[in-house]
């Protein structure tokens, strides 16, 4: 599955995804062509690479012309920043559909949080002035790097926000991080820095709200491509940088956690172990077994473990008590990591029979089932480990 990271060294912004995203290998051009698309008369896109404390990064600017930047009077101008108006036109436009679709659901959220900071409906908000037509090029580039890349999902670090400084707007000026950047990443981790700039505007955390499924730990990813894109201001503290890292998703492991019991046992008949185990077993223990020990004063034991989830522990301690010697037993809670598998039928020449499927690190593997290999085995008349050769090689074929 290829995804993508948000690195977010120091917040988020649309222009810094541009820049992250064009850093990463999107073709300036191509992205320049598709914005076209929008009809948004006299705006432009431009990049430059830049060096941000030693690490080269792409800065992109939009370019509103001069007489966009004054208040428009009128109210079809006025109309023209409505969210169902930026909506419609994105619709209009030319860009892919899975692209509109991102970008529909990007503005969505900003829409969103500016009602409810303003406590007006979302039909009534309107986006200001040159913000627009800003927030336009931001967010719908965002979408079309997205779909062309093909990511299929998106995940971040905790968002960095800047605290204690205020920036202006068009509502007056407004305490870092503004009330639309908290509203918008409300449920989604933040990190609250002591850096008083705007690091992670409503645009750049609306992107990330829209778009990613959570953080990761990055262990699970296998990275192909790494962007970085760069904030205008510099900053002391940190590299003004977003990181953008594009690759393949791993497989997860999947984490339960168990408890293990065990028991240490001197005086008992052998002969009755086995019958321990499948009890246990049967019990719902997810494994049994045991070890030979040596105990106090030289004398030869056994230590049982079962290995079992909580809802199970009441069940396996009472057959642990009732089928053998021992008078008590010690609880262990332990984790367990464990690759996903699952049962799936395959045609081999001895017919459909079920085997394991585990994937992993991007491989898959099938193995046989030794139930299965030993029936086959039995009527077949045949050695069990050449059923087993010959299902491999069956599957394999």
């Amino acid at each position: 599955m290829t995804i993508a990271y948000f690195d977010t060294i120091s917040g988020i912004s649309g222009d810094m995804t541009l820049g992250a995203f064009i850093s990463a290998g999107v073709p300036f051009d191509f992205l320049r062509e598709e914005i076209a698309k929008l009809h948004l008369h006299g705006v432009e896109l431009q990049a430059s690479h830049v060096i941000k404390h030693g690490i080269a990064a792409v800065h992109v600017d939009v370019i509103v012309p001069e007489h966009q930047h004054n208040h428009h009077h009128g109210q079809h101008e006025h109309d023209h920043r409505s969210l169902s108006h930026i909506l419609s036109l994105i619709d209009k436009s030319a860009i892919n559909q899975r692209a509109k679709e991102y970008a529909k659901k990007i503005f969505y959220e900003v829409g969103k949080a500016e009602a409810k900071v303003h406590n007006v409906d979302i039909e009534k908000i309107h986006f200001h002035e040159v913000g627009a037509h800003d927030s336009i090029v931001d967010i719908v580039g965002a979408a079309i790097c997205f779909d062309a890349l093909g990511i299929e999902a998106v995940y971040s670090s905790p968002v960095k926000l800047g605290s204690g400084g205020f920036v202006k707007s068009a509502h007056g000026t407004m305490p870092v991080p503004t009330p639309a950047t908290v509203e918008i990443l409300k449920d989604y981790p933040t990190v609250l820095t002591d850096i008083p700039y705007e690091l992670t505007t409503p645009t750049g955390a609306a992107i990330i709200k829209a778009m990613s499924s959570g953080t990761l730990s990055l262990e699970r990813m296998k990275v192909k491509a790494i962007g970085y894109g760069s904030g205008t201001r510099e900053i002391e503290q940190v590299p003004n940088l977003l990181r953008v890292m594009v690759g393949e998703l791993l497989p997860a492991y999947e984490n339960d956690e168990l408890v293990l019991i065990e028991t240490n046992i001197d005086n008992m008949n052998p002969e009755i172990y086995p019958y321990v185990l499948e009890q246990l077993l049967s019990a719902g223990a997810h494994d049994a077994y045991m070890i030979p020990i040596v105990m106090k004063k030289g004398r030869p034991g056994m230590l049982l473990s079962a290995l079992t989830s909580r809802s199970k522990l009441d069940a396996v301690s009472k057959i642990i008590f009732s089928e053998t010697t021992t008078l008590g037993v010690r609880i262990i809670p332990t984790e367990r990591k464990k690759v996903h598998r699952e049962h799936r039928q395959v045609h081999t020449r001895f017919g459909t029979i079920s085997v394991k499927y585990i994937v992993w690190d991007g491989r898959e593997h099938f193995t046989p089932e030794y139930e299965e290999c030993k029936r086959i085995a039995t009527e077949q008349r045949m050695p069990l480990i050449e059923v087993y050769r010959a299902v491999e090689q069956d599957i394999k074929g």
